[in-house]
């Protein structure tokens, strides 16, 4: 399962609305089935919303691996002042590595998390260890910012540079080029801002 080649489900969002993802049954406790035993892997959890940042503070006070990427945007206040703030880049969602039924419990027993994301197993859905850690290594290295959910046009691939292997959709964006990225599981997309020459097309 590729970042770029997530999602045939969903609808367009649009700016500030967000997909209710699928949730797991009997989150709280699971059968000795639902024990992971290959080794620690990331999920997604789905927060309260306006919480993912104090959710990641308690995952750190907890000694729970988790990441929370970030945008920064600027915000114009009536009174004139411009501020910069650093907002979750999918809005709703943190990710977290664990291994255990334990470790499980423990991430759902904190403030502020509603669920764990599921796919069609109802059961927590990993992610992709390769795209992940990618994402954690190298997306700060492009700009990026949320974006519409985006199923259909040009098909392109991140060929050299930060991301690169990623696919997603080609957008003609002011005087150049992004990728809209898009994960399933969440059924939201982002927008990085590429060079063209750093693209191939599929």
């Amino acid at each position: 399962m590729k970042i770029s080649d997530l999602s045939e489900i969903g609808e367009a969002l649009s700016g500030d609305q967000l997909a209710v993802p699928e949730r797991c049954s009997s989150e709280a406790h699971g059968d000795a089935s639902e024990i992971i035993t290959t080794g620690p892997r990331w999920y997604t959890v789905y927060t309260m919303p306006n919480h993912e940042k104090r959710v990641g503070e308690h995952f750190s006070h907890r000694n729970i691996e988790y990441f929370l990427p970030l945008y920064r945007v600027q915000r114009h206040w009536k009174n004139g002042l411009h501020v910069d703030l650093d907002l979750p880049l999918f809005p709703g969602y943190i990710f977290v590595r664990f291994a255990s039924q334990h470790d499980r419990i423990r991430i759902l027993g904190v403030p502020g998390v509603l669920w764990m994301v599921c796919g069609t197993g109802k059961k927590p859905t990993p992610l992709p260890d390769t795209e992940m850690n990618r994402l954690r290594a190298e997306l700060h290295l492009r700009h990026a910012e949320p974006h519409p959910l985006s199923l259909t046009g040009q098909r392109v691939r991140i060929r050299c540079g930060a991301l690169s292997g990623m696919e997603g959709i080609l957008e003609r964006w002011k005087n150049g080029v992004r990728v809209i990225l898009t994960l399933e599981l969440v059924r939201q997309s982002i927008a990085v801002e590429v060079n063209s020459h750093d693209l191939e097309l599929l």
